[in-house]
């Protein structure tokens, strides 16, 4: 049995940052992962954007760590030369009602400490953008994009410098809580399996994440939500994009609409949509993109870009959102799941994060650290 001080269990963008803040501390730290590279699910099938921190209720976890990571992750893409363009965003209304919205969604954002939104007119938008119709808008200078896989490099690099380790292909088959806070036992698959020993234990698995604890003996099932799963389909555009800002209607109940976003080469991608899907694990999710649904690509983009020609949509990619609540129930926060409340120390369990994980992961990770008393 090899003992270390930390292992965190998988290697995406947030597993990465925890593992990095880990080693940096001075603990030995292993990485596993069960594919056979980091960072291929959720933290690369995504729109890449660096959120603001306009939406999410005041106090909640989101709110407080998406506004203190976006300004770490800018200053972090700055200091490790990751390619990312701050590039704003115009947060859309196209009638009285989205108006009112739009009014709400500026006071939250107020609340949560994003001080630099601008209310545009017609007339504004028109001398910005002239493609896009709209009423009024929200302009949000510090929403941005980013290369999420330089990100992940840049992180790995970090967590290896601090002498920490990742394990590929090593999915975890089974773990014991030790009682008395005497370290954890964990059984690792794969390809070369073996016996870890360990004083603290994350659960970073995205998607897998529910799954994971489910495998934690001595960790009560309460405190296991049900993992759901909401897919999101991207379609790019054939030919060059108008714009040169990200364009996002109004939100809806499962994500933040269809939305425009241009990937850091200047290519214009939408999505994505809201497609729960039934299936029992994250192993059985098709990730292919059903053409067929361009049809209401075309008539959600044609509200805010009304000159999108017919033809120009072809089917990109597809991310799931590691959701823990299902469709019409309200969206909760961010789950980091400690001994504070699951009573098993030195374990924490990283629940329903999705967006805006990406923006949030070093913020994140300070916040693992400190409910590790680390």
């Amino acid at each position: 049995m090899e003992r270390v001080d930390a292992v965190v269990i998988g290697a995406g963008v947030i597993g990465l940052a925890v593992g990095r803040a880990l080693a940096a501390s001075g603990l030995e730290t292993i990485v596993l992962e069960r594919a056979d590279a980091f960072g291929t699910v959720t933290s690369a099938r995504n729109s890449e954007v660096i959120h603001a921190g306009l939406y999410y209720p005041s106090g909640s976890l989101k709110a407080q760590l998406c506004v203190a990571g976006r300004d770490r992750l800018y200053a972090y893409c700055a200091e490790k030369s990751i390619a990312h363009r701050r590039c704003g965003k115009l947060l859309v209304a196209g009638g009285e009602a989205q108006r009112d919205k739009l009014a709400q969604i500026h006071a939250q954002g107020l609340r949560n400490g994003v001080g630099d939104l601008q209310w545009m007119d017609a007339p504004q938008l028109q001398a910005l953008e002239p493609e896009l119709r709209a009423e009024a808008a929200l302009w949000s200078p510090s929403t941005g994009i980013v290369d999420s896989h330089g990100l992940m490099l840049a992180l790995l690099g970090d967590l290896e410098a601090a002498g920490g380790v990742i394990a590929l292909r090593s999915p975890l088959e089974a773990m014991t809580a030790n009682p008395g806070g005497d370290g954890h036992t964990l059984h690792v698959g794969g390809a070369a399996p073996m016996t870890l020993a360990a004083r603290f234990v994350v659960n970073a698995a995205g998607l897998w994440a529910c799954d994971v604890a489910r495998r934690i003996a001595g960790l009560a099932p309460e405190h296991v939500p049900r993992a759901r799963y909401a897919k999101g389909n991207y379609f790019s555009l054939s030919a060059k994009a108008p714009f040169q800002h990200l364009i996002y209607p109004v939100p809806e109940a499962a994500g933040l609409g269809v939305h425009l976003t241009l990937d850091l080469a200047g290519q214009a991608r939408f999505g994505p949509d809201a497609q729960w899907l039934d299936v029992a694990s994250a192993d059985e999710i098709d990730y292919g993109v059903d053409p067929q649904r361009a049809a209401g690509f075309y008539a959600d983009v044609r509200r805010y870009w009304p000159g999108l020609p017919d033809g120009a949509l072809q089917p990109a990619y597809s991310g799931v959102r590691p959701k823990i609540h299902g469709p019409g129930e309200p969206a909760p926060d961010f789950c980091i799941q400690g001994p504070r409340e699951h009573g098993v120390a030195g374990l924490v369990n990283l629940f329903g994060i999705e967006s805006p994980g990406l923006t949030s992961c070093l913020a994140l990770a300070d916040e693992v650290l400190a409910r590790l008393g680390v």
